[in-house]
């Protein structure tokens, strides 16, 4: 079950030292962490993330970008998922081919670092960005707080910037990083490495950890606090006809934090030790475990770009409105259609009538509130 090989033929090198100069000591060996079982466990998974993640959030970014009205913070930040939950998505076809190939990488070390990097980079600023709506959302219902200028769709456009620019700028330092440790030889791709030789990248994944945690925090923190608001103002209005929308909002502020603690939490609570684990000597034994718990938990984390979709549906009046009147027209257009084929004089009433409800669409979509 586990297997050693040779230096030469490893995933990783350390037969090299910092300096480029060939290492005198005893030839080091690479503990084989891939199962065929987990390949194709792997393989499975990424192939029906990849097909409903696509088609959700392609869905949800033509909404968003079609919806007529004046877009406010949540809307910007909602828009910026989806996009980082895309460039996610399209990392996914590269990993499926990895495994089809019986885990062997045949397009180069650089462009395996460069998906595996991007993929990394777009789930922690879906991680972030998910923590800015809960900040927002805290800010706008708690009325104890006076709504600063930030909440304004431009200052979160100009928080959504720095953010892919930081990010951008960790992704090529990450990539260059890791090129310049690691065999350009090796046919492996999205495996177990030691970092003792690799400390910079240790500790941006330690920097990426803890920011992880820092957003859970605060999540939780907020949507509690909005949660107990939105009950207070339900019991104090029972007598009012709109207590159960009160409710409503109440149980959804909770899908947030459902969502981030079931897709990122449990990759989270085993990622120290991921980490600390390639800066120590691990056996064989213990690097096949980790490997195996790291990868399963990793499709958790992509699954997030499927759950994604749903969250903007039910949090996102807007888009919810929206979708449900692309729905509708759709069958209606589909329904006058199969009448037209009938009866000309059908056709011709198709024509007249349809465009009432795209007018009454537009000018509903223009008075959805932000």
């Amino acid at each position: 079950m586990y297997k050693k090989t040779p230096a030469k033929n490893m995933n990783f090198s350390l037969a090299e030292n910092e300096t480029g100069k060939n290492s005198t000591e005893m030839p080091v060996t690479y503990c084989d962490t891939e199962e065929k079982s987990l390949s194709l466990t792997l393989l499975f998974s990424y192939s029906v993330i990849f097909v409903i993640g696509l088609v959700g959030n392609i869905t949800a970014l033509y909404v968003f970008l079609g919806i007529p009205c004046k877009k406010n913070s949540i809307h910007v930040y909602l828009l910026n998922v989806a996009i980082a939950d895309l460039l996610l998505i399209f990392c996914l076809p590269f990993r499926i081919y990895y495994h089809i190939a019986q885990n062997k990488w045949l397009l180069g070390l650089i462009f395996c670092k460069i998906i595996g990097n991007l993929f990394y980079m777009n789930m922690y600023i879906s991680i972030v960005l998910l923590g800015l709506i809960s900040w927002d959302r805290y800010v706008k219902i708690n009325k104890s707080i006076q709504r600063p200028r930030v909440l304004t769709a431009r200052r979160s456009v100009y928080l959504c910037c720095t953010l892919w620019t930081v990010a951008i700028m960790g992704f090529i330092l990450m990539v260059v990083q890791s090129t310049r440790k690691e065999d350009k030889h090796s046919s492996k791709c999205f495996h177990y490495r030691e970092k003792r030789n690799a400390k910079v990248e240790a500790g941006v994944n330690y920097i990426l950890v803890i920011i992880f945690w820092i957003v859970f925090i605060l999540l939780i923190l907020s949507y509690v606090k909005i949660a107990n608001n939105l009950l207070k103002i339900s019991k104090r209005r029972t007598s009012f006809p709109n207590t159960r929308t009160y409710v409503a909002i109440a149980r959804k502020s909770f899908i947030v934090l459902i969502i981030f603690t079931l897709c990122f939490v449990p990759y989270h609570i085993f990622r120290l030790i991921y980490i600390t684990s390639q800066l120590q000597k691990t056996s064989c034994y213990w690097q096949q475990i980790i490997h195996k718990y790291n990868e399963i938990t990793l499709v958790f984390s992509s699954f997030n770009s499927c759950l994604d979709p749903v969250m903007y549906f039910l949090m996102s009046r807007s888009v919810r409105k929206t979708v449900l009147q692309l729905i509708c027209k759709r069958l209606h257009v589909d329904s006058s259609v199969n009448e037209s084929t009938s009866e000309t004089k059908q056709g011709h009433s198709f024509q007249d009538n349809s465009e009432i409800p795209s007018h009454h669409s537009r000018m509903h979509l223009n008075k959805i509130n932000n």
